[in-house]
């Protein structure tokens, strides 16, 4: 019997990691969204309600990032096959940790099996990022790019670059229950940035990625500070300042802003005290009055993958 329909899950991930605004990001275990592709009789992209969340998303494919996607990948390679997508959320919405980006590659690599184009990561996205650029208003590939790769990734450009990461590196994401839109995030950055802090910036972009290369801790805790996005948006998430020194007492290697935000993640040295880490930041955040909820995931994580096949 052929296949009639390709269900994938596509993690969520954590952008900019800090220094790397736009181009440096890493999956995160334990939380994602499921896309399911079925064949139909008619051409084109189709989208059933979605799931998981209280609240209506476009059903217009080409308003939607996994309709994009999908439509994008069909159009390019010229294929005219009829698909019907099934969009189960599992990622709250604004809430820095890549919900958008999780739906558009969740489709395309569930379209990529169900047609079986046999495409490669790198080869699925540019079609993911086309999605990804409906709901955040640009094409940045910071969570795209680890989600389809696996891992902490850096995005040169068209080039997606798979960074090592040193054993037991482990991420605390603590999840605040409210929205920040990216594109209020942004709104915050259309500024010029003063030399020194962009000389700054990349200082400690560079002390991250030769800490990875070079299996240095040391380094790597030298590097994670943010000269240039958390001072704007810090004020954007209530707490904010709290959160991440209760991060940073608990003896996190650094702690910033998960993307747009709100989510506030930090990295440690293995796991040893995240449990007692991922306490101590929410606590922070409910004296901010928020509830909030916590994912710890290896930094070195896996990336989206095929989860049912009828």
């Amino acid at each position: 019997m052929s296949t009639s329909s390709v269900t994938a899950f596509a993690p969520a991930s954590v952008g900019n990691v800090a220094v790397g605004f736009d181009i440096l990001g890493h999956a995160l275990s334990g939380i994602g969204d499921r896309v399911r592709v079925t064949f139909s009789p008619e051409s084109g992209v189709r989208i059933r309600p979605i799931e998981g969340l209280p609240v209506d998303l476009p059903l217009e494919p080409e308003n939607n990032t996994a309709g994009r996607a999908v439509l994008d990948l069909l159009e390019q390679l010229g294929i005219t096959a009829g698909l019907e997508l099934t969009i189960d959320k599992g990622i709250p919405l604004a809430s820095g940790l890549g919900g958008s980006a999780a739906s558009a590659v969740a489709a395309v690599v569930a379209s990529n099996a169900l047609l079986d184009l046999n495409l490669s990561a790198h080869e699925l996205y540019p079609f993911a990022l086309a999605g990804e650029a409906i709901a955040s208003g640009s094409a940045h590939g910071d969570n795209i790019a680890p989600q389809l790769l696996g891992g902490l990734v850096l995005v040169a450009g068209e080039d997606l670059i798979s960074l090592p990461v040193p054993e037991g590196l482990t991420a605390v994401a603590v999840h605040p229950h409210c929205q920040v839109a990216t594109a209020q995030a942004r709104q915050k950055l259309r500024e010029p940035f003063p030399l020194d802090v962009i000389t700054a910036q990349s200082t400690n972009l560079a002390r991250v990625l030769a800490g990875c290369y070079q299996n240095d801790i040391g380094l790597l805790a030298q590097g994670l500070n943010d000269h240039m996005i958390e001072p704007r948006r810090a004020t954007l998430i209530p707490g904010f300042v709290d959160v991440k020194q209760a991060a940073l007492n608990a003896g996190a290697l650094g702690a910033a802003i998960s993307g747009a935000g709100p989510t506030v993640c930090a990295w440690f040295d293995g796991d040893e005290r995240t449990q007692f880490a991922a306490n101590a930041m929410q606590q922070a955040f409910q004296q901010a009055g928020l509830d909030s909820d916590v994912v710890i995931s290896a930094v070195n994580c896996t990336a989206a993958h095929i989860e049912q096949v009828d």
